[in-house]
């Protein structure tokens, strides 16, 4: 993250675009599937084909009001329009969108850090075609030629646009991370950014404490949450320089290039863009009344914040880095396990620790790791029967295999020392390190960890830090 010179703050807003999660586009019955023969999936509504009318994907509407309550927006009636503009990958050369009335208005997003972020709107629209291009930078300017699959032409979006309430690009990753988990868990999208479920446009200024907002320059088509942050810091800093320049910031779209880590110009907006909208003639009003909002609004799972704050619940005391790990296991969809294993009689720290860090990392999924073994995994070494390094590789071997935990243990001769072994083996390492030793005595509390790597290196993994520590402290 790079830090603006003293004074300057950024100003970020964020629109984001997300795919919604539907059989058939928005306003016909082509199939919405990703990755599919280009231009198959396509008829003369979505082609844009004199006389076709479109109709109204009532899913895509459910999805829709459900990101609005996941925001706390306020679900009204609304309209579409036409949104003209030309793109070659756009076959009717507008977008049927919504303007001054949208079907979700206002709302907030709260921080896992504990600031929360206004919404000014999450409203509906078509997605337009995709153009390959090739030769070149992969970009128009340069291009040998040009290849259009409308596909994706049609398939229902739903736009959501914050308020410009962001002052880092930490901030607006926490931001894009948290919405994303939102998106996913109301079943609206897979947030797939890699494959264009969900895709980010970013509005920066800067300006010196206090001031007023300055000229803002929008970050095009941003599908990452790391080329979020970079593309954030480095516009911030491009802006800064060149205002302590002596030039003037104009306001334009830019593209974000990844291997230069910079932005460029894309296209000027001296003026507002005019998209001449008008009303949609094909479509009537969308008016969702009490009871079709309601039958929304009780199918609706805990969002990710509610989840967190349950599990939040089941630690005495929790520190920044047990936070960390509850922000990690619930992005991730892994409460259960830790909610399973403190049903059972386990340190819930010991489970949180064990998911975040073993079963999170895991490049085989956990699929073959049941909630039971689990648990009985965490109880073992809660218990002294394993050391932590054991427990790692039994719940290592039951991610990949499946299986009994106490089986993996006896097959992999994992018995934990006797009290008067780790009497004899601590005795040992002092005798060999006396240095060290005298250091911990005299309150160097860091050589505990050196000094359990030396036992179990000796041991082959054998002894349990937790013993070694209290000998230690024994002889201190």
């Amino acid at each position: 993250m790079s830090e603006l010179p003293r004074g300057w703050e950024m100003v970020v807003g964020l629109e984001v675009h997300t795919e919604l999660r539907t059989a058939t586009k928005m306003f016909c019955g082509c199939a919405n599937s990703f990755g599919d023969e280009p231009n198959t999936n396509i008829c003369p509504v979505c082609l844009g084909l004199p006389g076709s009318l479109p109709v109204l994907n009532e899913h895509a509407v459910d999805l829709a009001m459900a990101i609005g309550m996941a925001l706390h927006s306020t679900i009204a009636p609304s309209t579409f329009h036409r949104k003209n503009y030309f793109y070659p990958d756009m076959p009717k050369d507008f977008q049927i969108s919504q303007y001054d009335l949208p079907i979700n208005s206002g709302g907030h997003l709260d921080l896992p850090d504990g600031t929360t972020v206004s919404i000014e709107r999450a409203h509906m629209e078509e997605d337009t075609g995709k153009t390959t291009h090739l030769g070149g930078t992969g970009r128009i300017h340069g291009a040998d030629r040009s290849l259009v699959d409308y596909n994706r032409s049609g398939v229902p979006l739903v736009e959501i646009v914050s308020g410009p309430d962001i002052r880092s690009s930490e901030q607006a990753r926490l931001y894009a991370s948290e919405l994303r988990g939102i998106l996913i868990a109301t079943g609206a999208s897979d947030g797939r950014m890699e494959e264009g479920s969900m895709r980010i446009d970013a509005n920066v200024s800067v300006r010196k404490a206090g001031a007023p907002f300055g000229t803002r320059c929008e970050i095009k088509n941003l599908n990452s949450l790391r080329s979020l942050q970079r593309a954030i810091d480095y516009e911030a800093l491009r802006q800064v320089e060149l205002i302590e320049g002596g030039g003037v910031v104009r306001q334009e779209t830019r593209h974000w290039d990844e291997d230069l880590g910079a932005t460029s110009t894309m296209r000027s907006k001296e003026e507002a863009e005019d998209y001449r909208y008008f009303r949609e003639p094909d479509l009537v009003d969308l008016i969702p009344d009490d009871a079709w909002q309601e039958r929304v609004r009780v199918n609706l799972p805990a969002m990710p914040a509610e989840r967190r704050t349950a599990l939040l619940e089941r630690i005495v005391d929790p520190a920044p880095a047990q936070r960390d790990a509850v922000i990690v296991v619930i992005d991730l969809g892994l409460e259960s396990f830790v909610h399973a294993a403190v049903d059972a009689g386990a340190d819930p720290n010991i489970a949180l620790s064990r998911v975040a860090n073993e079963i999170a990392a895991s490049t085989t999924g956990h699929q073959n790791l049941s909630l039971e073994a689990f648990s009985r995994t965490v109880l073992m070494e809660q218990r002294g029967q394993l050391s932590s390094t054991q427990a790692k590789t039994v719940l290592g071997e039951l991610l990949e295999h499946g299986g009994d935990p106490v089986a993996i243990a006896a097959a992999k001769g994992f018995e934990q020392m006797s009290a008067d072994s780790v009497v004899t083996m601590v005795e040992g390492l002092l005798e060999q390190h006396p240095d060290e030793w005298q250091r911990y005595r005299e309150g160097d509390d860091k050589l505990a960890q050196f000094f359990i790597g030396l036992a179990m290196k000796a041991t082959k993994g054998q002894a349990n830090g937790k013993d070694v520590i209290a000998e230690l402290q024994a002889r201190r």
